[in-house]
């Protein structure tokens, strides 16, 4: 029996973890965490919840990695699209002087006025001149992520604008876009600017695919980009011919390697040029402190835009998942969709799955209501998953 005028003990409050990617088109990585915190907490207002916004290597990773890296700066330098427009693209340079450089920031696959430019005639020259003026600044370490990408040259724009000649049957210089590399007859790389070959270079990617073949970039990732069905063959074997001949002139091999399909073939370049090839999710979830954050934790959220078979591929809510698990901390799905398809595949992996529409609704609906959606769906499931903790009322 309880004394009289004794106040019983609150049980413990749970720590909660929530690492979710982006919603492309309508949340970043941050405001989609904020969005499932708030929902948390209005079911559990007193749970020690910890946000940690994630990324895979696609949009949003230099805004992952800029804000949980102490001393890092955001840093706005020209470059051009891949369409040839002048931009300016966001880098960040850390406080140890590395650069992160994220691939959507210059040949983003939502780069409307790019897109208009049919993908043949696109090319990654921006990347080249990005980190052309990165080099000319003193930074010698960079890590690229590479996802979101509107370009499959296989890197050839980068290469031509770090010093290496594309030629034809003349001697004149092509174009470095699968057009142009149609008519490639000779590669000159003399002329490749040293400093690059005596950097350090870091490939963050979701993707592991080769350059060519049944699951090469033109022919997984192609079509998502423009590339029509009948038109895959063509440039697929436009991109193996250019190969032969940068690999033979850089004296190295890199078409078959893992990720060297990334970017549009962007990660077959820069594994020429002596890339390391690393998971982005992992590097990600290593930057911004994951796995502390996961230690003692009563639960996890994650998720992404739409979850399907490519979540698998080691994107961020597989790597949150695989992370969790190992410390024995159950790991929810909340994503923008989730394919019916891949379900089964998806719940092997997670403690549920969830998709954010309360029912039918149009894209445009989605997009505007995402961050409500999402806060009424964490609250639904936290009062679920915690309801022995709620107040009675």
């Amino acid at each position: 029996m309880i004394a009289t005028g004794t106040r019983m003990a609150s049980p413990p409050q749970p720590i909660i973890v929530v690492a979710v990617d982006s919603f492309k088109g309508s949340l970043s990585a941050a405001d989609a965490c904020a969005a499932i915190v708030v929902g948390i907490r209005r079911a559990l207002p007193a749970a020690d919840v910890r946000a940690r916004p994630m990324a895979d290597g696609g949009e949003g990773t230099l805004d992952a990695v800029l804000a949980a890296s102490a001393g890092a700066t955001r840093r706005r330098m020209p470059a051009c699209s891949a369409a040839g427009d002048e931009i300016e693209a966001d880098v960040g340079i850390l406080a140890d002087g590395a650069a992160i450089v994220e691939i959507a920031q210059v040949v983003g696959i939502t780069d409307a006025a790019a897109m208009t430019t049919p993908v043949a005639a696109r090319d990654t020259r921006g990347v080249g001149v990005l980190l052309r003026r990165l080099l000319d600044a003193g930074c010698r370490d960079f890590s690229l992520a590479l996802g979101g990408s509107s370009t499959n040259d296989g890197g050839a724009g980068m290469l031509a604008a770090l010093g290496v000649r594309l030629l034809d049957v003349a001697g004149a210089e092509v174009a470095p876009s699968p057009d142009g590399l149609a008519r490639l007859a000779r590669v000159d790389a003399t002329g490749l600017d040293p400093r690059i070959r005596q950097a350090r270079l870091t490939i963050m990617s979701d993707v592991d695919n080769p350059l060519t073949g049944e699951r090469g970039a033109t022919a997984v990732f192609g079509p998502q980009k423009g590339v029509a069905a009948g038109a895959v063959g063509a440039i697929d074997a436009t991109l193996a011919r250019y190969a032969a001949q940068v690999e033979s002139a850089l004296g190295k091999s890199a078409s078959q390697l893992r990720g060297a399909g990334a970017a549009g073939g962007l990660g077959f370049a820069l594994q020429l040029l002596g890339a390391q090839f690393n998971s982005g999710a992992d590097v990600v979830a290593d930057i911004i402190g994951l796995d502390a954050a996961l230690a003692g934790a009563a639960w996890a959220i994650t998720g992404e835009g739409r979850s399907d078979a490519q979540t698998l591929m080691r994107k961020a809510p597989y790597v949150v998942a695989e992370r969790a698990r190992a410390q024995h901390v159950p790991v929810s799905l909340l994503s923008g969709a989730v394919d019916p398809a891949t379900l089964a595949m998806l719940e092997s992996r997670f403690d549920g799955c969830f998709a954010l529409p309360p029912g039918p609704q149009t894209l445009a609906a989605s997009v505007a209501h995402a961050a409500e959606w999402l806060a009424d769906r964490a609250s639904a499931m936290t009062r679920l998953r915690f309801s022995e903790l709620r107040p009675s009322r």
